[in-house]
C-alpha cells in the first residue's frame, strides 16, 4: 500500500505535461514519485475509483519493475503522472480508427518538429503549440504535393530552351517557382528554410530520414520533378500507383548509373548517330526520315527491351511512324544492314508484290539479347503514311500472340508504340486505341508508348496544332502515367525507360514516355525548315548532337577517354562500310525479307491450288444445332428471358425439320470449325446478341448479374476456344485490332461485324491501306472476315448500304481479260485476287463460305454483305442437305424452277445478288412468269464467276440478259458486273450493240465502246490479208456473230444511297421489280 500512496502523492503534485512522445526516460519518471496526492486529484482521474485501487497498485508495482510489462496505456499514464501532469490529464485515451474532427490535426503527427533541434521538449511549457506551427507543417505538405502535381510545368525538358522555363532563369531553390507552389510560400520566412519538418507518408524524398530542413526538402523535390524529367501522375486514382511512382522518382540517388552502364549507353548513342550520319553521306538526295535530333530513341528502345526481357518478356510487337524507322530496324531489331542499303539502290524485285517505300516496311527478327543473354522476338508492323493507323493493328497482333501463347497476364508479350507529337494529339485513332486498353477481350495488359516529340508537326507549330498543354494529354483518359524527359539528358532517359518497363510489369497498364527533342532537318532531308521556323532552326544549328554532349560528359567524369570514344565511332563506321560494300553486289531486292508476321510451316507441304472440303457430316450438324438451341445443361436454375426461350424453341423445331436459318447457319459454321480445332473470334458492336437480335450467342441469367452461358463455347470437351465480344463503339480501332489479330495465326477465323454496313467507312483507312492492298505491298496475307449488314429496306441513307461498289472497285481482277477455264479455275481466281467480295442469299452458302476461309491453302480477306430482313425471312432457310459432305460453296446459284426446264422458251435471264432475289421471285410468281423468266444468283461477286455466268447464259440462248439490283445505278455491283458479263459472253466489249459482224474488237476496252466519242480516231487502212479473211468468214456457210447485251434494271443514279421517305422507298421497289420483269 505504500507504493499506492506514493502514486496518490504523485497525482497530486503533477505539473502540466505533454503525452508520452514528449516525456523523458523511464528512470527520470520513477524518481518523481514522492509526495502524496490530494483526494481531489485522485478523484479527477476518469477511470480511478475505490474498487480499482488494488488493480492500480498491481499495475504500478509491475510498471516500476519493468515499464514494458504493462499495457502501453498504463505506461503512458504512469509516465505522464510522474512527469507532473495536472489532475485529470495523466490519462490518454487509446488510438482510434475514427477520422479526426474537422480542422484538427493530431499533435503527435507534428512531433518532433516543435523545436529547431528536431527533438521534442519534455514539457509543453517549454514549446507552446501555436497556430503557426500547424500552419507551417500544413504548408510544407502542400509544397510537397505541389511539386508532385505541378513540378513538370517548370522542368527543364526542352533541349532548345524554348517551350519550358529553364532552370538558369528561375529563382534559386530557396524561392520555388510560383507556378508550382502557388501561395504555399506566402507565410514562410527565410529563417524557416533551416527549420526541420516531419515528412508526410506521401513523399520519399527523405530516404531513411523522417524529417528534413525545409531547404533540403525543396532541393530534393526540385531534383525529382524539375530537372530533366517532368512527371505527370497525380491524376491517377490509385494511391498505391501514385506512391509507387513517387518512390521511383523521389528516393535519393534514384538516377544512379555505374560506369559500365554509362559506357554501354555511350556506345548505343554513337551507333544511333553514326547510322544516320552514314546514310546522310551515302544517300544525300534520298528521303529517309532520319532520327537526327532524337538519336536517344535507339538507346531508349533498347533499354525498354533490356529491362522488360529481364522481367520475363520474350516477344515485342512494335509499331512506329516513318521517322527513325530505318535506324530502329538496324540498331534495335538488327535487320541486316545489306537489306537496308539495297532499298536505296533502286533494284528490281525478285519476288511477288509491288513493295513499298523503305520507311514503311516491317520486319520480324529473332535474336539474342546480349544484356540479359535471353532469346527474344522482335516484330515491327508495316504501316502506311497514315499516321497512327498502325496502332490498333499492333495491339491486335499483340493480343493474339498473348492468346495463342497462353499469356493471360501479358508477362511474355509486350507491345511498344512509337508516336510523333503532332499525330499523337491530332489523330483520333490514338484515343480510340487507348480505350481498348482496359477492355477484357482487347487489353494487351499494358503498352509502352514512346513519343518522339520534335515540338513541330511537318511545318506547324504546336500552338496551332493542339489545344492541350502537352501532346500526350490524351493518355490521361486511361490514367496512364506520363514521363516527360529531356532527350539531351541520356541518363534521365534511361531512368524513365526503366521506370516505364517496371510500371508495365507491375500494374499491366499503359505508360507514356515523352522524349522532348528536336528535328535537326526538315520534315525530310530535302525539306527546308527555315521557311517556317527560322528562330527554332537557328537554335538547332548551334546545338551539338547528343552523342558529342554525352561523350564530353563521360570524359569529364573520367568514365571514358577521348580515344575510347573515338574507337567506338570508328568500329561502327567500319561495320557500316563493310555492309555497304556487300550491298553493292546485290542485283535484286526481295519483299519477303520484310514480312512482319511470318507463318512458319503454314504453306509448306500444301497444294497451293487445292482446298479442303467444306461440307460436314450430318451428325455434326445435328449436334451443334441441338446445343445451340438449348439452355445450359445441368443448370435448371438458369433463368432465360421468355422471348429468348421462344427463339430456342423455334430453333429446336428447325433441327427436327433438318433446316437452318441465317443465325443457325452461321453457328454451325463456327461450331464445326471449333470441333476441328480452329479458334473462332467474332468481334464488333453488339455482336453477342446481334444488331438485329438474331444471334444470341451469349445467354444472360435474368436474376443473377454476370451469369452467362455461351453454347458454342461448350459444344465439345476438346474443342478450340470461341471468343465472341462486344466492342467499344469504334470501327477504325476495332477493325484494325481484328486485322492485327488475324495476322498472327492463319488457322483461326477472325471476324469483324459492323453494326450496320454503312458504318464501315469510318474505318476506311484500315480497309484501303491495310486490307485491300496489304498482301501486294507487304506480302502479308490475312483471312479476316468483314460482315457488313446491307440492304435497301426503307431505313434511310445511313442504314442501307455497305457501299458494295467501293469494295468491288478495289478488287485487282481485270475486266478486259477472260481467264482460261480449267478444273482449278475457281481456286486459281481466289489465289490471284486481293480479296473476296460476296453477297450470299442462303444460310447454306454462308456456312460454306465461312468454312472455306480456313479450307483454302492461302488466306484472303472476305468482304461479306449480310442481310437484315432475310435473317427471319421464311424462305431464307437451307436444308441440312446443302451442308453435308460432298457439298460446297456455290459461286452462282442457278435457276431451279420451271424456267430451268424451258431453256428455249425463257425470254429473260436475270442475274442478281443478295436479298433482291426474294423480292424478284415473289413478283415473278405473282405475275405468272415463272416459266419465261429465269433468275440466277451471283453469290460470289469478286472474283467474278465468268465460267458459271457463261454457263447460265448458254442455257437460255434466246433470253435477254438483265442485271437487277436494289442499289442505285452508280452504286452496288452494276459498274463491276457490266464489263465482266460482256467479257464472259462475247470475249469483247460490245455492250449496247445488238449485232456485230464487221470488226474484231478484242483489243479494245469496254470503256471505248461505252464512250466511243472519247476515243475517236481516223478509220484504219484495210489490210488486204485481213479483208480476205473477213470475206471468208462471212461466206454463206457462216452465221453472223451475235453479241448479247446485258441490261440494267434498278434504281436510277443518286448521290444518296437511299431515300429516307417510306412512301418513296416503296415506290422505288415497285419500279425496280417492274423494270426487272418487263418483257
Amino acid at each position: 500500500m505504500n507504493r499506492a500512496r506514493a502514486l496518490s502523492h504523485l497525482l497530486a503534485r503533477a505539473p502540466l505535461a505533454l503525452p508520452l512522445r514528449t516525456l523523458g526516460a523511464t528512470g527520470a519518471v520513477r524518481g518523481k514519485a514522492s509526495a502524496p496526492p490530494s483526494p481531489s486529484a485522485l478523484a479527477a482521474e476518469p477511470f480511478l475509483n475505490g474498487s480499482s485501487s488494488n488493480y492500480v497498485e498491481e499495475m504500478y508495482n509491475a510498471w516500476l519493475h519493468d515499464p514494458k510489462s504493462v499495457h502501453q496505456s498504463w505506461d503512458t499514464f504512469f509516465r505522464n503522472a510522474t512527469a507532473g501532469a495536472p489532475p485529470g490529464e495523466a490519462y490518454t485515451s487509446p488510438p482510434t480508427l475514427a477520422e479526426p474532427t474537422p480542422h484538427h490535426v493530431p499533435l503527435s503527427s507534428l512531433a518532433p518538429a516543435f523545436s529547431s533541434s528536431g527533438v521534442a521538449p519534455a514539457y509543453a511549457s517549454e514549446a507552446p503549440i501555436s497556430d503557426k506551427v500547424i500552419d507551417d507543417h500544413l504548408a510544407v505538405q502542400g509544397i510537397i504535393r505541389a511539386y508532385q502535381a505541378r513540378g513538370h510545368l517548370v522542368a527543364a525538358l526542352d533541349p532548345l530552351g524554348i517551350d519550358r522555363e529553364a532552370l538558369s532563369e528561375r529563382p534559386p531553390v530557396t524561392l520555388p517557382s510560383k507556378t508550382v507552389v502557388r501561395n504555399y510560400f506566402d507565410y514562410i520566412d527565410e529563417s524557416d528554410m533551416e527549420r526541420s519538418f516531419k515528412l508526410p507518408l506521401s513523399t520519399f524524398v527523405g530516404g531513411n530520414e523522417k524529417s528534413l530542413p525545409l531547404k533540403e526538402i525543396i532541393k530534393r523535390l526540385e531534383d525529382a520533378y524539375c530537372r530533366s524529367i517532368g512527371v505527370e501522375f497525380m491524376f491517377i486514382n490509385s494511391l498505391e500507383q501514385c506512391n509507387w511512382i513517387r518512390q521511383k522518382f523521389e528516393t535519393p540517388g534514384f538516377m544512379h548509373m555505374d560506369n559500365k552502364e554509362k559506357r554501354l549507353l555511350l556506345a548505343r548513342i554513337t551507333r544511333s548517330h553514326g547510322f544516320e550520319a552514314f546514310l546522310a553521306r551515302k544517300f544525300s538526295s534520298e528521303k529517309r526520315f532520319g532520327l537526327e535530333g532524337c538519336e536517344i530513341l535507339i538507346p531508349a528502345m533498347k533499354q525498354v527491351i533490356d529491362r522488360s526481357t529481364s522481367l520475363g518478356v520474350e516477344s515485342f510487337v512494335m509499331g512506329m511512324p516513318h521517322r527513325g524507322r530505318l535506324n530502329v530496324l538496324s540498331n534495335v531489331c538488327r535487320k541486316p544492314l545489306e537489306h537496308i542499303f539495297t532499298q536505296f539502290a533502286g533494284l528490281d524485285t525478285g519476288d511477288e508484290g509491288s513493295g513499298d517505300v523503305k520507311y514503311h516496311l516491317g520486319t520480324y527478327q529473332e535474336r539474342l539479347n546480349r544484356v540479359t543473354n535471353k532469346n527474344i522476338r522482335l516484330a515491327i508492323v508495316a504501316n502506311p503514311s497514315h499516321l497512327e493507323a498502325v496502332n490498333p493493328v499492333v495491339q491486335g497482333k499483340t493480343r493474339a500472340e498473348q492468346f495463342y501463347h497462353g499469356d493471360s497476364e501479358g508477362n511474355k508479350v509486350l507491345s511498344v508504340l512509337l508516336h510523333g507529337d503532332a499525330a499523337f494529339s491530332g489523330q483520333g485513332i490514338v484515343y480510340e486505341t487507348f480505350h481498348l486498353s482496359e477492355l477484357p477481350e482487347y487489353t494487351t495488359h499494358g503498352t509502352i508508348h514512346i513519343v518522339v516529340n520534335n515540338q513541330i508537326g511537318f511545318t506547324t507549330d504546336p500552338r496551332m496544332s493542339r489545344s492541350s498543354p502537352y501532346c500526350t494529354d490524351v493518355a490521361r483518359v486511361v490514367n496512364a502515367p506520363i514521363f516527360h524527359v529531356n532527350a539531351d539528358d541520356p541518363e534521365a532517359v534511361m531512368h524513365v525507360c526503366n521506370v516505364a518497363a517496371d510500371w508495365r510489369n507491375t500494374f499491366h497498364k499503359d505508360v507514356v514516355i515523352d522524349l522532348v527533342c528536336y528535328r535537326r532537318n526538315g520534315h525530310n532531308e530535302i525539306d527546308e525548315p527555315m521557311f517556317t521556323q527560322p528562330l527554332m532552326y537557328n537554335r538547332i544549328r548551334k546545338l551539338k548532337p547528343v552523342n558529342e554532349l554525352y561523350a564530353e560528359k563521360l570524359i569529364t567524369e573520367g568514365v571514358v577517354t577521348a580515344q575510347e570514344a573515338k574507337d567506338v565511332r570508328d568500329k561502327y563506321e567500319k561495320i557500316l562500310e563493310e555492309a555497304f560494300t556487300a550491298a553493292k553486289s546485290e542485283t535484286r531486292v526481295f519483299n519477303k525479307h520484310w514480312i512482319d508476321s511470318p507463318w512458319s510451316g503454314f504453306f509448306e507441304g500444301k497444294d497451293p491450288l487445292k482446298a479442303s472440303p467444306t461440307g460436314v457430316h450430318e451428325d455434326t450438324l445435328t449436334h451443334i444445332c441441338r446445343r445451340f438451341s438449348s439452355a445450359p445443361p445441368n443448370a435448371s436454375d438458369f433463368q432465360i428471358h421468355r422471348g429468348l426461350q421462344r427463339i430456342l424453341n423455334s430453333r429446336m423445331e428447325m433441327v427436327k425439320e433438318r433446316t437452318v436459318d441465317w443465325a443457325m447457319g452461321e453457328a454451325v459454321a463456327f461450331g464445326s470449325l471449333l470441333k476441328e480445332g480452329v479458334h473462332v473470334r467474332l468481334s464488333g458492336q453488339d455482336v453477342e446478341r446481334g444488331t438485329f437480335s438474331h444471334r444470341h450467342h451469349v445467354l444472360h441469367h435474368q436474376k443473377v448479374d454476370k451469369s452467362q452461358y455461351n453454347s458454342l463455347a461448350n459444344l465439345y470437351p476438346d474443342q478450340a476456344p470461341y471468343t465472341v465480344c462486344n466492342s467499344s463503339l469504334s470501327e477504325y480501332a476495332v477493325l484494325g485490332f481484328e486485322l492485327g489479330f488475324s495476322m498472327t495465326n492463319p488457322n483461326a477465323l477472325v471476324i469483324w461485324e459492323a453494326q450496320f454496313g454503312d458504318f464501315n467507312n469510318t474505318a476506311q483507312c484500315i480497309i484501303d491501306q491495310f486490307i485491300s492492298s496489304g498482301q501486294t505491298k507487304w506480302i502479308r496475307q490475312t483471312g479476316l472476315v468483314m460482315l457488313l449488314p446491307h440492304g435497301m429496306e426503307g431505313m434511310g441513307p445511313e442504314h442501307s448500304s455497305a457501299r458494295l461498289e467501293r469494295f468491288l472497285q478495289m478488287t485487282s481482277d481485270d475486266p478486259d481479260v477472260l481467264p482460261a477455264f480449267s478444273s482449278d479455275f475457281a481456286i486459281r481466281q481466289l489465289s490471284d485476287i486481293n480479296w473476296i467480295v460476296a453477297n450470299c442469299s442462303t444460310p447454306g452458302n454462308l456456312f460454306h463460305i465461312l468454312r472455306r476461309q480456313i479450307a483454302l491453302p492461302f488466306r484472303k480477306p472476305l468482304i461479306l454483305m449480310t442481310p437484315k430482313s432475310l435473317l427471319r425471312h421464311p424462305e431464307a432457310k437451307s436444308s441440312f442437305d446443302d451442308m453435308v459432305e460432298t457439298t460446297e460453296f456455290q459461286r452462282v446459284i442457278p435457276e431451279k424452277g420451271a424456267a430451268a426446264n424451258n431453256g428455249a422458251g425463257v425470254k429473260r435471264l436475270i442475274f442478281c445478288s443478295g436479298k433482291v432475289y426474294y423480292d424478284l421471285t415473289a413478283a415473278r410468281k405473282e405475275a405468272g412468269l415463272e416459266d419465261s423468266i429465269a433468275i440466277s444468283r451471283v453469290e460470289q461477286i469478286a472474283p467474278f464467276p465468268y465460267d458459271l455466268v457463261k454457263q447460265e447464259c448458254d442455257k437460255y440462248p434466246d433470253a435477254e440478259v438483265v442485271w437487277s439490283q436494289e442499289e442505285n445505278k452508280n452504286m452496288g455491283a452494276w459498274s463491276y458486273v457490266q464489263p465482266r458479263v460482256a467479257t464472259a459472253l462475247n470475249h469483247e466489249r460490245h455492250i449496247t450493240v445488238s449485232q456485230s459482224s464487221q470488226t474484231d474488237t478484242d483489243s479494245q476496252s469496254w470503256y471505248e465502246y461505252c464512250f466511243p466519242w472519247l476515243f475517236s480516231a481516223p478509220a484504219p487502212v484495210p489490210d488486204p490479208a485481213q479483208a480476205q479473211a473477213q470475206a471468208q468468214a462471212q461466206s454463206p456457210a457462216s452465221e453472223p456473230k451475235v453479241t448479247r447485251v446485258v441490261r440494267y434494271a434498278g434504281r436510277p443514279v443518286s448521290a444518296s444511297p437511299a431515300t429516307g421517305n417510306k412512301k418513296t422507298h416503296l415506290r422505288e421497289v415497285k419500279q425496280l421489280l417492274e423494270d426487272s420483269l418487263a418483257l
